[in-house]
């Protein structure tokens, strides 16, 4: 009975990660696929697992297999990360069988609040980080920091020079700032866009 109550929490849990925080905020349908198949899987997976004589180590070693084929068949955001994540541990959570099935209501619950604090836009929302391609080889990061803030028009709290090409004069590099107070207040908007000095890397 208890097998059953974590299971139809499995399932209440991935449908309000994927559909009630994920996609409302990103709308990436291609990730909610993805999630719900993955969670699906691995559900299943676990079920099968407790139900037969399998060490902990079998199934600790099946979740970085399945972990590790996803992530190196495409290039995923830390965001799309944290969720997918999310997803194998509530598919985890759901499909093993325990005793006390409310210890795994309550670690199910956790992990659908820290994404849902984690990746809410009022949360650090004015910090933006972008990959821009400059026109100009800097190898004075100080000069570089300068460029950006006057390119963006917003202070730069960091960066990361990811290739300075001296014979074609670019610089490719990675930069956090922090946008103005207006912008913090709609969310998830856009970042100013980059002026014709910068194009943004592919």
């Amino acid at each position: 009975m208890s097998h059953l109550i974590t299971i139809a929490a499995n399932l209440v849990a991935i449908a309000v990660l994927v559909f009630g925080i994920y996609f409302p905020r990103h709308r990436h349908r291609d990730m909610v696929v993805a999630y719900l198949g993955i969670n699906a899987g691995v559900l299943a997976i676990a079920a099968v697992l407790s139900s037969v004589d399998a060490s902990v180590g079998v199934g600790i070693g099946l979740f970085g297999v399945l972990s590790i084929i996803r992530l190196r068949s495409d290039e995923l955001s830390q965001r799309q990360v944290a969720y997918y994540f999310a997803s194998l541990a509530l598919g985890l959570l759901g499909g093993t069988e325990v005793a006390a099935y409310g210890v795994t209501l309550a670690l199910m619950g956790a992990v659908l609040l820290a994404l849902w604090i984690g990746d809410h836009p009022r949360l650090l929302g004015r910090y933006r980080a972008q990959v821009l391609t400059l026109d100009r080889a800097f190898l004075d990061e100080r000069q570089l920091a300068a460029h950006l803030t006057a390119l963006l028009g917003c202070p730069v709290r960091g960066l990361t020079v990811r290739r300075v090409d001296l014979v074609n004069d670019t610089t490719n590099v990675e930069v956090r700032y922090e946008t103005a107070l207006e912008a913090a207040r709609a969310g998830h908007a856009a970042p100013p866009a980059p002026a014709p000095a910068a194009r943004a890397a592919r």
